[in-house]
């Protein structure tokens, strides 16, 4: 099998050579996707033979990713690792996470982090971040996470064929899942160690977590139209018949109407009249859409 092994880098001169010498010992191909680094970190990778992306600015993880897709199905490989390039994860970690594939027991596999005792190194509010996202990603895919936003995670050819990420942000984590989990792929996890070096993430955990959370938003009222609105719609129209039968009998021991338990009853079975025809359309659109894919 081909394994190739993809890399989105931003300002990681430090990493890369001892990175991309250490991957060539088991990667058949390396991909590093230099998004916007204004430091040498493109020069080092593509003097060390990596196979090069670069944007010409920082567009985003989101964007790297999708980038290291296109070129992974440009490069025919069997199989897809993406690898971060902050030294957090181990280059002997990799086999465990392709071997599901290789053996046909899953399309998509999660290196995570809360699988092992490294676990612990992971700074608190890190750990509190990750696991409300995963918590919130697994309300929306047939699959109970552990770690839904681990970057080290292989890709199946069929995988690779089938999705097409469109988030340029961390969001693009949960947006793989939810597409991963739509199209009924196998998805599994296995214990990887991770190495903390202090916080070496580059990235805001309050943008980071906002973008994830809008993502999962997004692609569930895509993906699940019918629940993202239906759901809604009920308690809405449960609220409405509530508010409309004690403005009834309000009325019927007074005389007249009470204007504000009128106002929210009508209100509210509004509200629920609109979520359930907004789910039930976009339901069709999706469908069909399907259809002629």
């Amino acid at each position: 099998m081909k394994i190739i092994v993809g890399i989105p880098a931003f300002n990681e001169e430090k990493n890369i050579a001892v990175l991309i010498i250490q991957l060539k010992k088991i990667a058949d191909k390396i991909i590093v996707c230099n998004d916007g680094s204004t430091d040498l970190t493109s020069k080092i990778a593509e003097e060390l033979g990596a196979t090069m992306i670069n944007h010409e600015k920082n567009l985003g993880y989101g964007a790297a990713i999708r980038s290291i897709f296109l070129k992974s199905k440009d490069l025919d490989g069997d199989i897809l690792v993406t690898f971060d390039a902050d030294g957090q994860h181990r280059i002997e970690d990799i086999n465990k996470v392709i071997n599901p594939i290789i053996n046909g027991e899953s399309d998509l596999v999660i290196g995570s982090r809360f699988l092992d005792e490294s676990a612990k190194e992971v700074p608190r509010y890190r750990k509190a971040g990750i696991k409300l996202i995963t918590k919130i990603t697994n309300a929306t895919i047939k699959k109970q996470l552990t770690d839904s936003q681990s970057g080290f995670r292989a890709y199946s050819k069929k995988v690779l064929n089938e999705l097409n990420p469109s988030e340029l942000g961390m969001g693009i984590s949960t947006e793989i899942l939810i597409k991963a989990s739509a199209k009924n792929f196998r998805i599994s996890e296995v214990p990887i160690k991770i190495v903390y070096d202090g916080d070496t993430s580059t990235h805001n955990p309050i943008s980071h977590g906002s973008s994830v959370l809008l993502s999962t938003i997004k692609f569930t009222s895509i993906e699940h139209p019918l629940k993202f609105y239906g759901i809604p719609s009920m308690i809405f129209f449960a609220i409405g018949l509530l508010f409309t039968s004690l403005s009834i009998e309000y009325y019927a021991d007074i005389g007249r109407l009470n204007t504000n338990l009128t106002l929210i009853g009508a209100g509210s079975i509004l509200i629920a009249v609109v979520l359930l025809l907004t789910g039930i359309l976009l339901y069709s659109l999706v469908s069909v859409v399907r259809e002629k894919n």
